[in-house]
């Protein structure tokens, strides 16, 4: 027997100073069972930072070929894909001839720094994508805020993050490894 997701509600309180975005939201996150709880508070920090109404989380874990988040116009069009961690080239090849823009948040630490490394040549062919790094010690400490139904603030100013609850906060800084192009 397949081991179900565990769901997670979350009542989202967004400012984000850099593009002017504030709003409410009432999300509904499903953790697959090989997800660990620091990749379900970043894909819930990937929501933050992209934030818009059409903006919704997607199969995720249980579709290989969809990303984290995305967003898409009435007709159908790629307006967004939100991809975490550290994806195959090829996979990001294709997210990019889809989408209209892909942003890709990285956390891994060292793990995602080599990978950067790696792969920073490849990368800067592709116009439309935001590479985004997370500083990784934050991100260990992201799941002390995780209860089963949440109340969180996001507030986003420049390069600097910080999540609170009514008990507790994760300040996180995070760099912008690749932009696209204007």
């Amino acid at each position: 027997m397949a081991l179900a997701a565990t769901v997670y509600k979350l009542d989202l309180s967004i400012a984000d100073m850099r593009r002017n975005h504030y709003g409410d939201y009432a999300l509904t996150l499903a953790r697959h069972p090989s997800e660990t709880e620091s990749r379900l508070m970043v894909r819930a920090l990937a929501f933050a930072l992209h934030a818009s109404e059409q903006l919704s989380f997607s199969r995720g874990l249980s579709s290989s070929d969809e990303p984290a988040l995305w967003e898409q116009s009435l007709s159908g069009e790629q307006r967004l894909w939100v991809m975490l961690g550290q994806p195959d080239l090829k996979w990001l090849k294709k997210a990019c001839g889809q989408a209209r823009q892909v942003s890709l948040i990285c956390y891994g630490g060292r793990q995602a720094r080599s990978w950067w490394d790696e792969n920073r040549e490849a990368l800067a062919r592709f116009n439309n994508l935001l590479i985004t790094n997370f500083d990784s010690d934050a991100v260990q400490r992201l799941p002390h805020l995780l209860t089963r139904s949440m109340r969180l603030q996001c507030t986003v100013q420049e390069d600097q993050l910080w999540l609170s609850s009514a008990e507790d906060s994760v300040a996180l800084s995070f760099e912008h490894w690749q932009q696209p192009d204007a």
